[in-house]
């Protein structure tokens, strides 16, 4: 596997949003297996593809994010992003003045309901709505279209259905390595005791790792990477067989059974 490319963050001056322009909006495209190295912003972001599919980490989690979802991301939280694909990246980024239009609680805004990572859907009015925003730095004031478009993001943001697909990962280098490996290669092995092998550690010492660093089970952990790689194949529109099959299911029956106990609804819930 040839080594990512690193790519620093664009300069986040350039694009910063204020009170007199609460929300604005960048344009980055990615090559699979690049790279932006961890960072962080004083302001809020929401991100996500329109074309390809990214991967974020944030707040010790990582994320799958393709088209059909975004990412919000509170201010200060440290970040990086990886292609999985080729993408074109739009990230909004959001001032601490943003309101949403015609809240039921006038005090309403995203940094008062949404304190930690969330993952949101994209909805297709969502998507046309940032595509149309500019994109140049620098600063400058809103012009009236943008601000008319700006409420009807913040508003379609305000209904965006909150999606639980999102992985943990640990602070112990050992496991934290495993299960950057297992990120890359989810279907490589399906068994606890090979994984720890190539790790170069027991399984009962990886067990007690998984139990004490993330609260849950190696076989727990690994269906959360697998239904957020699912996450990745259903934005390319491949049939559920296809999903299911990629990932290491018999049948589209036992991965959709998976789903349900897992999530607690189909795959038609979640899936694109």
């Amino acid at each position: 596997m040839p080594s990512p490319t690193l790519l620093p963050p664009a300069d986040p001056q350039a694009y910063a949003p204020t009170p007199e322009r609460p929300l604005r909006a960048k344009l980055r495209r990615m090559n699979a297996s690049a790279r932006i190295v961890p960072h962080h912003h004083d302001w809020a972001q929401v991100a996500f593809s329109s074309t390809g599919v990214i991967r974020m980490s944030a707040a010790h989690s990582t994320y799958l994010v393709p088209p059909t979802r975004a990412l919000w991301i509170p201010p200060g939280v440290e970040h990086a992003v990886a292609a999985v694909e080729d993408a074109e990246i739009r990230t909004l980024y959001v001032h601490r003045s943003a309101r949403f239009p015609d809240a039921a609680d006038a005090g309403a805004t995203p940094f008062s309901l949404w304190t930690a990572c969330r993952v949101l859907e994209v909805s297709p009015l969502l998507r046309e709505l940032v595509v149309h925003l500019d994109t140049a730095p620098g600063p400058g004031a809103a012009s009236e279209r943008e601000q008319c478009l700006v409420a009807l993001i913040l508003d379609e943001l305000r209904r965006a259905a909150p999606v639980r697909l999102g992985v943990d990962l640990p602070r112990d280098k050992r496991l934290r390595q495993l299960c950057e490996a297992v990120l890359e290669q989810p279907t490589r092995w399906s068994t606890l005791d090979q994984w720890a092998a190539q790790a170069g550690a027991s399984p009962r010492t990886v067990a007690r790792l998984f139990r004490s660093e993330l609260g849950t089970t190696f076989q727990q952990w690994r269906q959360q990477v697998l239904l957020a790689h699912a996450l990745g194949l259903s934005a390319r529109k491949l049939p559920m067989a296809n999903i299911a099959a990629e990932l290491g299911y018999a049948s589209a029956s036992a991965f959709s059974a998976m789903v349900r106990r897992t999530l607690g609804a189909p795959p038609s819930h979640f899936f694109a």
